[in-house]
């Protein structure tokens, strides 16, 4: 009986995650007009034109050229960061180490409002501005604390005794950090990039106000549907869609990772 009523209760749990998704999939499927004539449960009058129209506008489909571009650039960066910093702080006991932590902690917990202004004006001055860099970089104060943070959790669960055993063996930092190390921490290394991937995808602010035409994100080129006969809702839609897929093909590629991550690490 009881596992029944845990059946019944994850079935109805996942067709109310599922019905916000379902309902921009039909949205994307109709026209705006008629969208706004009638409510449907499913789409009657089934259009792929919202979808044909980001594929063939350069406007758009850069949108996501572009996301992917900064997006990648932030994650090899903060990875790169992260990984002997987290390291430093896992293995060496130096003075302010916890301030310095917790310093970098600060960093994740204030807004991307407070720095937008500074980051406008320093890259207009050095002419970075509109670039995939400039958004990059900018991200890169949110994504690096966040991954030293959880790579160091993963990287102090690691005995002691495989660095000495491997020094003692005649290996190289390098040759030991890239063949021995990561490889333990393989689980955490894709969380990480899970989640620097997942906030520079989603962030809008930051993306906005550092870019004009040439490295626009979808994010900010979604924000412009809205015209003299009002909001497009079936290409915002569509838009949602095709937003929707880089993520849920990042979680397939890292589902085996994050979950050894999420039982083992700290997240």
């Amino acid at each position: 009986m009881k596992g029944k009523k845990k059946t019944i209760g994850l079935v109805i749990y996942f067709i109310l995650l599922m019905m916000p998704i379902y309902w921009m999939l039909s949205m994307s499927l109709r026209s705006n007009a008629d969208i706004l004539a009638s409510f449907a449960l499913y789409p009657k009058g089934l259009t792929f034109m919202n979808y044909m129209r980001i594929f063939t506008d350069s406007t758009w489909y850069m949108g996501y050229v572009n996301s992917m571009i900064y997006v990648a650039m932030n994650t090899v960066i903060s990875l790169s960061v992260a990984l002997p910093a987290a390291y430093a702080f896992s293995r060496y006991s130096f003075v302010g180490d916890k301030q310095m932590f917790f310093w970098l902690l600060t960093n994740r917990m204030a807004p991307a409002a407070v720095f937008a202004l500074p980051f406008f004006q320093l890259y207009s001055t050095i002419g970075l501005l509109d670039t995939h860099i400039a958004v990059a970089l900018a991200h890169c104060l949110f994504n690096v604390p966040l991954s030293v943070w959880i790579l160091e959790g993963f990287m102090s669960g690691v005995p002691r005794e495989i660095d000495e055993t491997a020094f003692i063996d005649g290996y190289s930092f390098p040759r030991f950090f890239v063949t021995i190390f990561l490889p333990l921490i393989r689980s955490g290394v894709g969380v990480t990039a899970f989640f620097c991937f997942m906030f520079s995808w989603v962030e809008l602010l930051l993306a906005r106000t550092l870019t004009v035409t040439d490295a626009k994100p979808i994010s900010a080129i979604m924000t412009r549907t809205i015209s003299a006969t009002g909001l497009d809702f079936g290409l915002l839609a569509a838009a949602g869609i095709l937003t929707i897929v880089p993520g849920a093909l990042v979680i397939w590629f890292v589902r085996n990772h994050m979950a050894k991550g999420f039982a083992m690490g700290r997240v």
